[in-house]
């Protein structure tokens, strides 16, 4: 039986991954076209909605969130599917520590109590919903992801550059794992509950530790520097994204990691991509490419 899954925001980083691994597993994969605006029609025939809509740069989250919303739980009540969310960690406010389903959310943010307030609307719409919940994008392709627009954006410099505290502890996630993870979950949908939120364990590091392996593997001393938050600061008055960035600030100092064992619980077989392998996805490709070609040379004896 053929099963098919409606991607929202297919352009996009989860759009993008979620589509090629869906495809993989052989479903039938449709792309929601904004244009179209009629997201109910697009839905017809539908088993799964995923989610990957998002307003870029943070623009207006108190009234666009809750309009995307609506519109994927009116699709999904026309249609029988389930909608699978992308979800983050700003859930969890200041507290720092392991964030499992079973924290407290308590969020300290306006963007953190939006996102709350979006969880609870599809819990409470009665469609079935999937929250697979993930830290800090890593995306292979460099799609405006935390390496290529923070940490490593200076790397060819010799630079790695923090956001805040570089020996706290942060939660990452290799995109191709979310999206693999999303379909396995799919693909047991029926033995789910009506709401269910799953933490992607992924991976967790501190600045530091990519620092030294980073430059263990490139064999070249890089430093640690801080971003110019001051630069927002100043801009902050008339510039809605750095307005945004400077809420979020705290995270970056707070240690946390998000806990892997619901989903090991419902995913026994499912794997991450070696730690190794994710942090050298986020070097840009010449770089990438050196360490991989030194790697596939032999040892002399």
């Amino acid at each position: 039986m053929t099963k098919t899954v409606l991607i929202l925001g297919s352009s996009g980083k989860i759009g993008r991954h979620a589509a090629e691994a869906f495809t993989r597993a052989g479903w039938q994969v449709r792309r929601y076209d904004r244009k179209a605006n009629d997201m109910v029609r697009a839905a017809r025939g539908v088993d799964v909605i995923v989610n990957g809509l998002n307003p870029p740069k943070y623009h207006d989250w108190k009234n666009l969130i809750p309009a995307i919303t609506k519109q994927v739980i009116e699709a999904a009540r026309a249609s029988g599917a389930t909608v699978l969310i992308p979800g983050n960690v700003y859930n969890f406010g200041e507290r720092g520590g392991e964030w499992s389903e079973s924290t407290p959310q308590l969020p300290n943010s306006r963007k953190g109590k939006i996102r709350v307030d979006m969880e609870r609307a599809y819990r409470d719409a009665g469609v079935q919903t999937i929250v697979l919940r993930a830290g800090n994008f890593i995306d292979p392709y460099h799609n405006e992801d935390v390496m290529s627009l923070l940490h490593l954006r200076s790397i060819r410099s010799g630079k790695v550059m923090a956001a805040g505290d570089p020996r706290a502890m942060q939660a990452y996630c290799y995109l191709p794992d979310w999206a693999r993870a999303a379909v396995a979950l799919a693909e047991i949908r029926e033995q789910l509950a009506p709401f269910e939120d799953v933490p992607l364990g992924g991976h967790a590091f501190s600045v530091e530790q990519l620092t030294t392996h980073l430059s263990e593997r490139l064999s070249t001393p890089l430093k640690v520097t801080q971003f110019p938050w001051w630069v927002l600061s100043l801009c902050s008055p008339f510039w809605e994204l750095a307005r945004e960035m400077l809420e979020m600030r705290y995270l970056w100092s707070t240690p946390h990691w998000l806990s892997s064992d619901k989903l090991e619980r419902l995913l026994p077989d499912f794997r991450t991509t070696p730690l190794d392998t994710v942090m050298l996805a986020g070097l840009p490709e010449e770089l990438r490419s050196s360490v991989e070609n030194r790697a596939s040379i032999p040892a002399r004896a």
